[in-house]
């Protein structure tokens, strides 16, 4: 089976060897997104809460490059590095996801890229 690369300016470039998402049948692999706004490539500024938005605004422009939503997302993977902000990851991920939510994860960490609170990833399946 092939690979289609995903890429879209809507969401902020890769800042290392990997791609924004990829694409092998009706599966798509989006990579880790941290709170970068696209068109700088800086930080967005704020709380966590901002953070955590930011995330989600990123990925659901890989989402649509890729022909989907973030509806589509079958499993989530949320990296803080303060596993006290977990509630408010659920209180902003009600403002993107209805249900039937997707299978998620909650891990935490040490340190991420750019000293970011937060970064997710996800899998979603089309058709």
């Amino acid at each position: 089976m092939s690979r289609e690369i995903i890429r879209t300016d809507q969401a902020p470039q890769a800042i290392g060897t990997y791609s924004q998402a990829v694409k092998v049948g009706d599966t798509v692999y989006l990579s880790g997104q941290i709170p970068l706004v696209p068109e700088t490539m800086e930080m967005v500024d704020g709380d966590i809460e901002q953070q955590i938005r930011r995330v989600f605004e990123n990925l659901q422009a890989v989402a649509r490059a890729a022909g989907g939503s973030l509806a589509d997302i079958v499993k989530l993977n949320v990296f803080l590095t303060d596993l006290a902000d977990f509630p408010v990851v659920n209180q902003v991920m009600a403002d993107y996801f209805v249900e039937p939510y997707p299978a998620r994860a909650a891990i935490g960490v040490a340190a991420l890229p750019k000293r970011a609170g937060v970064e997710m990833d996800a899998i979603m399946q089309l058709g």
